[in-house]
């Protein structure tokens, strides 16, 4: 299970931790409080991790972004709303259901404009966009898809990327099973060997930071 607030804090510390630094705009403040009844709320990704990709996205000054794995939308919400006002993000998704949720808030903000959601398997959009000539086009993207197939994504999003551009990965430390040797499971065994193969990759620079459920931060070189 993923988390969706960061790991590790007691109750009281992440509260103070969200009173002195969240500003949560009130549509994804709403947009927080539904997901938190769907079946599959422990897919939301946690509110400071949502402004700390905003604030990512304006530190860059970021205008063409991808996101995989968009759920109910709390993530491209939170980047759409950052972004300038002819920014683009390049939605890839699977789900009709979860992100019919999401497509009710980014035309509540004013942002559905900026969005592209292409419903297919996120290679096949990849593929095509690299076919489409749009390798070193993009500026920021945000993976949070299945993780059998981080490395492949991300391999993927490493040509899409330019040149000091920003890539960001979610759930890299996995609520802590990527530890526990006695978990084999497919997607455990992807992010420990995601992780190894990114913390030997030459081609970017790295920081993983303890935020929600574990943040990779790999900048193209």
């Amino acid at each position: 299970m993923t988390t969706s607030k960061t790991l590790h804090l007691p109750n009281h510390l992440y509260e103070y931790l969200l009173s002195v630094s969240l500003r949560e705009p009130e549509l994804l403040l709403q947009l927080r409080e539904e997901t938190a009844r769907h079946p599959r709320a422990n897919m939301q990704v946690a509110p400071e991790q949502g402004q700390f990709l905003a604030f990512l996205v304006k530190l860059i000054g970021a205008r063409k972004t991808l996101e995989l794995g968009v759920f109910t939308g709390y993530s491209s919400l939170s980047v759409a709303l950052a972004l300038p006002p002819d920014g683009k993000i390049l939605a890839c998704d699977i789900s009709e259901e979860f992100t019919a949720i999401a497509r009710r808030y980014w035309q509540k903000a004013g942002v559905a404009d900026k969005i592209d959601l292409r419903l297919a398997p996120a290679t096949e959009t990849l593929e095509k966009l690299l076919a489409e000539s749009s390798a070193e086009t993009f500026d920021f993207a945000f993976i949070d898809a299945d993780k059998e197939n981080y490395y492949r994504y991300y391999e993927l999003v490493l040509k899409l990327i330019r040149p000091g551009g920003l890539i960001v990965i979610d759930n890299v430390l996995w609520s802590g099973r990527v530890t526990e040797a006695d978990i084999q499971d497919l997607a455990t065994n992807a992010i420990r060997e995601f992780n190894s193969k990114l913390h030997q990759d030459e081609r970017i620079d790295l920081s993983l930071i303890s935020v929600a459920d574990g943040l990779t931060l790999a900048r193209k070189r």
